[in-house]
């Protein structure tokens, strides 16, 4: 079991008369000094902080992992950091269920993947059609009989370690005739035949995420979909993660959202220090999910909110339907709000595909600024870029091309480019700052910079630009390396904030 290392500060150790697993490595501290570590799993506070002992914390740890016991006085510095670290109020008896039931769901990684599409297989006994329509899911329509029977399952089976908890969630589409079950079966580690545990999940289930605990031995994890009825099934894909039960995804207080079409969106929101500006980082592509830019925007002490999605093979750059965009903007409102913000404090952000999260929302938020690293605007062009300029290089273009407009025609290209750049020109951008960093010979949007500087026709915006020779994926050091500094300058000359420990 992962070690869980505990920052208790106070005039007493508590530990003294708790009862602490021995996966928790309990720290007590009086003076905040002796804090040694530079990051903390868990905080329990049961005295009141000063006002430099409250910035040591913001420091050393994470929003949503401070717990204050409920008889502490709590004074203006007290109640700064446990609004900060979005604090819970626990009483002695609440705390030692705590540490004994929940404290292991606060482990310091974070980890979550979808079953490779290209793994799953269709069952023999299935006679009906079968269409693979690339990473947006495999498509079925048949007779899938009277009772429950297998019609596909993953191969490439996933490790499941005692006392574990894995998170499931399956992406899918079917007609109403149809109905489907997820069933999972554990084996024991290294063997072929001995089965140690078996779930089963009814559609009821599968309406929410589903989680399989074990408590046996390791051993790996099957999985395979039942279906019965008549029609069409679409198996969209099916995701696991680390549990971290009712305290977040990914991250302890990292936020699903999810649409009626089971579309997902995660965010993660940490007040910081509580003043502006608030810093939104989009996610770029990637097969692990989870947030990125974590420890980046945390070290700017600033407010900031992740965003991450993981649709398709590594994200599906934050386009959808109505219900599934406004679920991401409605998100960063509900931020500013919570903060007291308006929008002119507000910086959207990404890398890559983040980019172009930050300048879709930026049409519909007008933020201060949007920090981009290699944009990419023209999605069409893309993709159409996969044919002819870098075969094969990244072939999610196509997915996000097909699940946007159904298909790869001429006419479909230009229509998923034009939903930006239509968008972009009726933006009133005068309030607003670009920097970029891009590639000079990027070979996924070869235009992006120069359009956005030729569709910018408001008087007197500022836009900070710098090229870096080589393709898209070439120099990413650099490129963040600017991003970063452009990140600090930006928070010192426009909003006077000075580092992390400054007033």
């Amino acid at each position: 079991m992962n070690k869980i290392s505990v920052l208790q500060v106070g005039n007493e150790d508590l530990s003294l008369t708790l009862h602490i697993p021995d996966f928790v490595d309990w720290n007590y501290v009086d003076d905040l000094e002796e804090a040694t570590e530079r990051g903390y799993d868990v905080c329990v506070l049961s005295r009141c902080v000063n006002k430099e002992e409250a910035y040591i914390l913001l420091k050393k740890i994470r929003a949503y992992t401070l717990f204050l016991l409920d008889d502490v006085d709590v004074d203006k510095w007290t109640t700064w950091i446990c609004t900060s670290r979005c604090a819970k109020v626990l009483d002695i008896e609440t705390l030692q269920e705590f540490i004994e039931k929940d404290i292991q769901l606060f482990y310091s990684y974070t980890y979550g993947e979808k079953f490779a599409p290209q793994n799953l297989s269709i069952s023999q006994s299935f006679k009906g059609s079968v269409f693979w329509n690339g990473f947006s899911g495999v498509e079925l329509d048949g007779d899938y009989g009277d009772d429950f029977y297998q019609v596909s399952y993953w191969r490439y089976n996933i490790p499941l370690f005692k006392g574990q908890i894995l998170d499931l969630w399956l992406e899918y589409e079917k007609d109403e005739s149809v109905s489907i079950a997820l069933k999972i079966e554990q084996f024991e580690g290294g063997s072929l035949s001995a089965l140690q545990n078996r779930w089963i999940f009814s559609e009821e289930d599968l309406e929410s995420v589903v989680s399989i605990t074990n408590k046996k031995m390791d051993g790996p994890v099957f999985v395979s979909l039942l279906a019965k009825g008549k029609g069409k099934l679409k198996i969209v894909g099916l995701h696991d993660r680390h549990s971290r039960k009712e305290y977040g995804s990914f991250l302890p207080g990292g936020i699903r959202k999810v649409t009626s079409k089971r579309e997902e969106v995660f965010m993660y929101f940490d007040p910081g220090d509580m003043k502006p500006p608030l810093n939104v980082y989009f996610s770029g592509y990637k097969t692990q999910e989870g947030f990125e830019g974590f420890y980046m925007m945390r070290n700017m002490g600033s407010p900031f909110l992740l965003i991450s999605e993981s649709r398709l093979e590594g994200g599906a750059f934050y386009l959808g339907d109505k219900e599934y965009e406004n679920l991401i903007v409605s998100g960063i409102q509900d931020c500013l709000k919570q903060l007291g913000f308006d929008n002119s404090q507000l910086i959207l952000s990404g890398l890559s595909m983040g980019t172009f999260g930050a300048l879709y929302n930026g049409c519909k938020l007008r933020p201060h600024a949007i920090l981009l690293g290699k944009p990419l605007a023209s999605l069409g062009d893309m993709a159409n870029n996969e044919r002819i300029s870098r075969p094969g290089g990244f072939p999610t273009s196509l997915d996000v091309l097909v699940k946007n407009y159904g298909d790869m025609s001429e006419k479909s290209i230009d229509a998923m480019s034009h939903r930006f750049w239509d968008l972009f020109d009726q933006t009133d951008w005068s309030q607003t700052k670009f920097i970029v960093s891009y590639m000079l010979e990027d070979d996924y949007d070869m235009t992006a910079y120069d359009r956005l500087i030729s569709h910018i026709d408001d008087i007197g915006v500022e836009i900070i630009g710098k090229g870096v020779h080589g393709r898209h994926n070439d120099d990413t050091y650099s490129i963040v390396a600017w991003f970063k500094n452009q990140y600090d300058g930006i928070l010192k000359s426009d909003f006077g904030r000075g580092d992390l420990d400054e007033e």
